[in-house]
C-alpha cells in the first residue's frame, strides 16, 4: 500500500509539472518489452490514470504479432475516474467494448507493460520480424474506433 500511495503522489507531481505548451500526458509512451523496473511502470500507469480522468485522452496498448495485431483502448467513463470504457480490437474478431473499474485497468496495464517475450515463437526470433508492442496516451479524437 505504501508503494501505491508513493506512486499516486509521483503521478500527481508529474501531472502538475510540465513545460510550457506541453500537455501533461505528452510523454506517456513506451515500447514493450521494456527495461523499466516495476515501480517505474506502476508510476507510469498511475500517471496515465490521472490523465485519463482529468483530460480528454485515452490510453492505447497495441500488441503486434506476425500476421495479427490487437488494440486495447482505455477511456474514462466518468469524471470521478472509477469506471473506464475498455475498447478491444482484434484483427480477427473485431471490436468489443465493456466498462471496467479503475483497479482492473491499473492491473491490466501493469501486466501488459511488464511482460517480456516468453513464447517459443518469440524466443526463436519470430518476434523480431514484427514491430514492438507500444503503449501511448492520445487525445480521444485521435483514437481509432469501428
Amino acid at each position: 500500500m505504501a508503494s501505491e500511495r508513493h506512486s499516486k503522489t509521483r503521478a500527481a507531481d508529474h501531472a502538475a509539472t510540465t513545460t510550457d505548451g506541453e500537455a501533461p500526458w505528452a510523454d506517456l509512451e513506451m515500447t514493450v518489452p521494456t527495461d523499466r523496473d516495476h515501480p517505474s511502470v506502476v508510476a507510469l500507469v498511475e500517471c496515465t490514470l490521472v490523465e485519463l480522468t482529468h483530460e480528454a485522452v485515452g490510453a492505447v496498448f497495441i500488441s503486434r504479432q506476425v500476421g495479427r495485431s490487437t488494440r486495447t483502448q482505455y477511456v474514462a467513463a466518468d469524471n470521478v475516474g472509477e469506471q473506464f470504457q475498455k475498447r478491444h480490437f482484434d484483427d480477427r474478431l473485431g471490436w468489443h467494448e465493456t466498462t471496467i473499474p479503475r483497479r482492473t485497468v491499473r492491473d491490466e496495464l501493469i501486466t501488459q507493460l511488464m511482460r517480456s517475450p516468453s513464447t517459443p515463437a518469440e524466443r526463436s526470433g519470430e518476434r523480431a520480424a514484427s514491430e514492438a508492442d507500444t503503449f501511448v496516451v492520445k487525445p480521444v479524437r485521435e483514437l481509432r474506433t469501428p
